[in-house]
């Protein structure tokens, strides 16, 4: 009952999110974040600025705290796209690839990838380019307890990954197809499969590598199929573009090394994946998620 009631909670939020224009509901809701999220949730805006505090040692209180606000506008609107992602996808004017040739060269000849980006932007639109490419990509996304939402969640995102949603994490209830384990995930890629991996959050068993001058434990997963597989990694990272819902999409191919000692290989690949991402987030840093867990 309980389960039930939220997702019908849900439904009814959904739906009017979705009775105003995108623009509109966006602009709303980073409204709201901005000025409610610091007061709703300390403990994370706390967060926030310690890890401003790492990054940026050298910017006063005043501009660290800036960025902290502008970093929950932003999450303010990707919470009202969440809710609209497929209006997103489905207007292809919204979205743009920053160095087009670069995959144009690719795009017929992909064999299999793993994808890596990171919390910018609207982080989910970062498989895209592959979506449209007709490649069918897949992604690895934590599960929502609530199989009534979960299923939903899945469902609003069936045209960006037509290649299925692996879940991590519980969902109580009959799960079907999308709890993979690591064997299986591994099986896609190395069959050929195009894996997208959010890969930019503290994992407790995860490999320590620089992240602003700091070491920060990181996820593997990624430099470890690839390397297995003998897949390529792309490494992407979704702009917003201006204040509305409105996208632009930059790829790096990240080769990896395969010599004799395979854990080098993958500490290597894991710390220069780690070094893109600082220098992606040194440029838009208003539009990464500084309020998650990254160092400790």
């Amino acid at each position: 009952m309980q389960f039930r009631l939220e997702y019908a909670f849900l439904r009814l939020v959904v739906g009017i999110v979705r009775i105003v224009p995108l623009d509109v509901a966006t602009h709303l809701s980073a409204w709201c974040w901005r000025r409610l999220a610091p007061i709703v949730n300390p403990k994370r805006h706390n967060r926030a600025l310690d890890n401003l505090r790492i990054a940026f040692p050298e910017k006063s209180e005043a501009e660290r705290a800036a960025i902290a606000l502008a970093h929950w506008e932003n999450l303010g609107r990707v919470m009202a796209e969440t809710m609209r992602i497929d209006q997103v996808v489905a207007d292809p004017s919204r979205l743009t690839i920053r160095n087009p040739k670069v995959f144009q060269r690719y795009s017929r000849k992909l064999g299999p990838i793993v994808g890596a980006s990171l919390h910018m932007g609207n982080w989910e639109l970062a498989i895209w380019p592959l979506t449209i490419a007709g490649s069918n990509p897949a992604c690895v996304y934590r599960s929502v307890n609530n199989p009534y939402i979960d299923q939903y969640l899945r469902y609003q995102r069936r045209d960006l990954y037509p290649g299925g949603m692996f879940g991590r994490g519980k969902v109580e209830g009959d799960h079907g197809e999308s709890q993979k384990t690591g064997r299986i995930i591994m099986d896609f890629v190395r069959s050929g499969g195009r894996l997208g991996v959010v890969c930019d959050l503290y994992d407790r068993t995860g490999l320590p590598v620089p992240f602003f001058g700091k070491d920060a434990r990181t996820v593997a997963i990624p430099a470890m199929i690839a390397r297995r597989a003998g897949a390529r990694i792309w490494m992407s990272r979704c702009m917003r573009v201006g204040k509305e819902s409105r996208f632009e999409i930059e790829l790096k191919e990240l080769r990896i090394p395969r010599t004799a000692n395979h854990g080098e290989d993958v500490k290597w690949a894991t710390a220069a994946m780690t070094r893109q991402f600082e220098e992606w987030v040194r440029e838009m840093p208003e539009q990464w998620m500084w309020s998650n867990r990254r160092w400790s």
